[in-house]
């Protein structure tokens, strides 16, 4: 396994957990598929979405967040992208607001 995985899924997790629903059961769907160069690891989310018309050029920035909400610190999503970039992988995101997000992670089939 990737030398940062946990640390990458932590993250993620907390985040899908911390920005749900409130009126809802929080719910994360993993799933994996190998592909020629990548294995690409999706983790989707029903949480509260992510504006990325408005925050797309920040939520990988540090101190930046995907929300007006003042008691994040934005490091998170920060470290998520530069731990995948360290192993030369990458990260996408998708995301709807009111429905939720999704990341795809591009973890390099040679580590």
């Amino acid at each position: 396994l990737p030398i940062y995985l946990e640390s990458i899924l932590n993250n993620l997790f907390s985040n899908a957990i911390k920005f749900r629903k409130q009126d809802k059961n929080p719910v994360i769907v993993i799933s994996a598929k190998k592909q020629r160069f990548f294995t690409i690891v999706k983790i989707e989310d029903n949480g509260i979405g992510i504006d990325l018309d408005k925050y797309k050029d920040q939520i990988f920035t540090p101190y930046r967040t995907g929300t007006d909400n003042s008691s994040t610190r934005g490091m998170g999503l920060y470290l998520v992208k530069y731990q995948i970039e360290l192993m030369k992988g990458k990260i996408e995101v998708e995301s709807t607001v009111g429905e939720g997000t999704s990341f795809h992670l591009y973890f390099p089939n040679q580590l």
